[in-house]
């Protein structure tokens, strides 16, 4: 279990967008021998921004959920907004009384092999509900004893999925409403902390000519003319993210 979930942040923190993302808890989900993983996380209630889904369910389920807004109805997510603890569901332990619509939803979900799960929720404190489920097909036996043994752990890997998803996806890298790729921003994020270049690669894993150039372009995105300026910036419109 270690070395799994130590590879499991090894992958968190070497990712840089939902792919890396996808393959670190896939790869932990599976070596935790469960068959798929759904992190689904709601904007504010203020906010206009669209649900952010990374999961290993079938594609074909997944947009169908995002296009009929089913993150409305669904009764796992309801249930995961209205309180933080962790949870499991399916047939034999809720959810009860369900409306015709969510019934619909997890009879379409179930033909999809998507019929129990434990699900973990996330309430931060930028006004932010996600939740991490760990899904199958069916209610096994060994299915129940990995969630019961390893919740404590599952629910760490949820909190660390979610972190990392809101620090590295879109929301995280705008620096006065300026759009940054995720190696622009790392890069400046670190600068802004006072590493050099080549520390900043050494930290990263590329070389300090890379950095520059990733440097570069967050200045000339910024229309400042020195990496100083690109990082006052910075600080300025995330002032906790520094800290």
């Amino acid at each position: 279990m270690h070395r799994t979930f130590q590879a499991f942040i090894d992958g968190l923190s070497e990712s840089v967008d939902a792919l890396d993302l996808h393959r670190a808890m896939a790869d932990a989900a599976g070596a935790f021998e469960l068959p798929c993983f759904a992190y689904l996380s709601l904007p504010p209630r203020s906010g206009s921004s669209k649900p952010q889904l990374i999961s290993s369910y079938p594609v074909a389920w997944t947009s169908h959920y995002l296009a009929s807004r089913y993150e409305c109805v669904d009764p796992v997510i309801r249930r995961a907004a209205s309180a933080p603890q962790p949870f499991q569901w399916g047939l034999g332990c809720g959810p009860d009384r369900l409306s015709r619509h969510q019934k619909q939803l997890l009879d379409e979900a179930a033909s999809f092999g998507i019929r129990c799960g434990f699900t973990i929720p996330i309430h931060d404190n930028r006004g932010v509900i996600a939740a991490v489920t760990f899904a199958a097909d069916e209610r096994r036996p060994a299915f129940r004893r990995n969630i019961e043994a390893r919740a404590e752990v599952l629910q760490l890997m949820a909190l660390f999925f979610h972190a990392h998803a809101r620090r590295k996806l879109a929301g995280e890298r705008a620096v006065e409403g300026v759009m940054l790729s995720p190696r622009e921003f790392e890069c400046l994020r670190w600068s802004a902390q006072g590493k050099s270049a080549w520390e900043i690669g050494c930290i990263l894993g590329i070389s300090r000519r890379t950095v520059s150039f990733h440097l570069d372009n967050a200045k000339a995105k910024l229309g400042v003319r020195t990496v100083r300026q690109a990082a006052v910036r910075l600080a300025a419109s995330q002032p906790t993210l520094l800290r």
